[in-house]
């Protein structure tokens, strides 16, 4: 156990600097969007392409790990958009709770985090789950919000598949895995651009993820009830693992070609905290920021005590 927390603590303190940085003032909030560009346009892809450029494309786009992500996803959403509509919340917030319940941070934590415990071969699963929640958990999510009252589910999924395909991240991977395939190789002074950017990504991501729970929680208007929290938070950094282990069992005994390694990588992904983005998606679509705001704050906290016990239970050798 103290091996996995040598690994995981530098990635959650990381997280803790940068919140206690913009609560202390130290990074000015004005600060924070730039800081989030930086790593969305500019860090971030340059290190998915790298690891996209180095796994092999059958990885990046496996159609069983697909299958059985997308397929806990659609039962985390049902779980807890039921679970929220019957405790009286209306189906903007209930959808997305469900995304925050089924939308890990793996683009700025879970690609790093998990690579640096299991080895670059972590990087095809966990890469795949990123283009799964782009494409199809956030917009399944956005589409229940926007057909709320007026039944514009199809404008709300319209829009958000132009937001995942204005979104670097899925390009730098494509981009890459078309590296891959053709076996492409960059100039030598354009790959040291990009391997600087890429190797920048991990510690401005986490300190930029810090902040940015920060400002959403002091974004944040109204208190939110516990009862409206609690069940989010637990299906996130329990329920959802529990699911993506019990459905790759199942996987595995009907013959499916599916190898401890990959599920191990892909049940440590949905132990991973809520995707600290969703606030911001949240204040766009008129939702209760503030619930959202609360609920990644606390999956983030909790997320070093429980993320690191599902290492210890469902851990990966590094390969």
């Amino acid at each position: 156990m103290q091996a996995i927390f040598q690994v995981t603590l530098p990635f959650f303190a990381l997280v803790l600097c940068g919140y206690l940085a913009a609560q202390r003032r130290v990074l000015p909030e004005a600060a924070i969007p730039g800081l989030n560009a930086y790593v969305l346009f500019f860090a971030l892809p340059c290190m998915l392409f790298r690891f996209g450029a180095s796994t092999p494309i059958g990885q990046l786009f496996n159609p069983v790990w697909l299958a059985l992500w997308i397929g806990a996803a659609l039962l985390v959403v049902f779980v807890t958009t039921t679970h929220s509509l019957a405790s009286g919340l209306g189906l903007k917030d209930s959808a997305f709770g469900a995304l925050i319940a089924a939308f890990p941070n793996t683009g700025f934590m879970g690609v790093p985090l998990l690579v640096a415990l299991a080895g670059d071969r972590a990087a095809g699963p966990v890469i795949m789950t990123v283009l799964a929640d782009l494409f199809f958990t956030s917009s399944l999510c956005l589409a229940l919000a926007q057909s709320e009252g007026a039944g514009h589910w199809r404008e709300g999924l319209d829009k958000a598949l132009r937001g995942a395909l204005s979104n670097p991240l899925p390009w730098s991977i494509a981009l890459g895995a078309l590296v891959s395939v053709t076996q492409w190789t960059l100039p030598q002074p354009v790959m040291q651009i990009v391997k600087l950017l890429g190797d920048s990504a991990t510690p401005v991501a986490l300190f930029t993820i810090g902040a940015v729970l920060w400002r959403s929680n002091q974004a944040a208007h109204t208190r939110t009830p516990a009862r409206d929290i609690v069940p989010v938070v637990l299906v996130k950094l329990l329920v959802h693992p529990a699911l993506v282990l019990a459905l790759g069992l199942m996987f595995v005994q009907a013959g499916l070609p599916l190898e401890s390694f990959a599920l191990g990588i892909l049940v440590l992904a949905a132990a991973l905290p809520s995707a600290s983005n969703v606030s911001l998606l949240a204040e766009r679509y008129g939702a209760d920021n503030g619930r959202i705001a609360r609920i990644i704050l606390w999956t983030t906290a909790l997320a070093f005590l429980s993320f690191s016990f599902a290492v210890r239970l469902f851990g990966v050798e590094r390969g």
